[in-house]
């Protein structure tokens, strides 16, 4: 079970990964009650680029340096 910061944070990347990435204001508000703006910025931040990550990987075909290996 998640906390109501980790929600929110789990929310807003979810939100970041639609196309297009629009960020209701409701949404920035409950993470102020989090996070600090200097934080906010730092999350979406690191959620921009895992993101970028994901689809530069895909585009090139790269795939998990033995992290993870599915099943036969």
């Amino acid at each position: 079970m998640f906390s109501k910061k980790e929600r929110s944070s789990l929310e807003l990347a979810e939100a970041m990964t639609k196309t297009p990435a629009d960020i209701p204001d409701d949404m920035f508000r409950e993470l102020q009650v989090h996070f600090q703006d200097d934080q906010i910025v730092e999350l979406v931040a690191t959620i921009a680029m895992e993101k970028f990550r994901a689809r530069f990987n895909r585009a090139f075909l790269i795939e998990a340096q033995g992290i993870y290996k599915p099943g036969p």
